[in-house]
């Protein structure tokens, strides 16, 4: 057994260390590996055994065009358990791997997570946590680019279905350089009717966790 778990560190600390599509499989295999690894709760309601929705609009062109996507994989890394949904939700602590992000367009995946999530410092991972202040706002606080900040949001639940809506502005975690980045290598893309290319700095979000 420590054998295998020296193995698996090995593999992980490889995959950190290059930036290469190579690199990228190896990472998102042994995340897939341990994500499948975590027990189910015996809690009432837990975010584990729930169905996490975690979809992001992104925003190209002076027209400000939206471009959807979603993170497949989010780890509870604290709490996240409860009598109700609202226990549940608050105070989890979590994780989300960047090699879990998707459009619907493996071209633009590729570009997002080595020109945008990858320029960034240490942003293998979006980890933070959730605090509900009311019955309908809450602070997300993130950690992204070495960089720590709240996101407040609204949030309402629906039976057993909790949805959480926001906007953050990624130029609050400093990511201006990385948004550079990827407006350049993808300016003909964000290039509008105007003839300017144009990536915005704004980004929505739509969380839905159906227990």
């Amino acid at each position: 057994m420590k054998k295998i778990n020296i193995i698996s560190f090995l593999i992980i600390a490889t995959a950190f260390s290059f930036s290469s599509c190579k690199s990228e499989v190896k990472k998102t295999v042994v995340e897939e590996t341990k994500v499948k690894e975590v027990k189910k709760s015996t809690a009432a309601f837990a975010v584990n055994n729930a169905n996490n929705d975690i979809k992001f609009i992104a925003y190209k062109m002076t027209e400000k065009v939206g471009v959807g996507g979603w993170f497949k994989k989010v780890n509870v890394l604290s709490g996240g358990e409860g009598n109700t949904v609202k226990e549940a939700i608050d105070n989890t602590e979590f994780s989300i791997p960047v090699s879990s992000l998707a459009t619907k367009d493996s071209s633009r995946d590729y570009k997002i997570k080595k020109f945008f999530f990858g320029v960034m410092d240490n942003t293998r991972l979006l980890s933070g946590k959730l605090k509900l202040t009311d019955d309908a706002n809450g602070i997300a606080t993130l950690t992204m680019n070495g960089e720590t900040k709240d996101v407040p949001f609204s949030y309402t639940i629906v039976g057993s279905t909790f949805n959480l809506k926001a906007t953050m502005d990624v130029n609050n975690w400093n990511a201006g350089k990385a948004l550079a980045s990827l407006n350049e290598v993808c300016k003909l893309l964000h290039t509008g009717a105007d003839g300017i290319s144009k990536t915005w700095s704004e980004v929505t979000l739509d969380i839905t966790s159906s227990f």
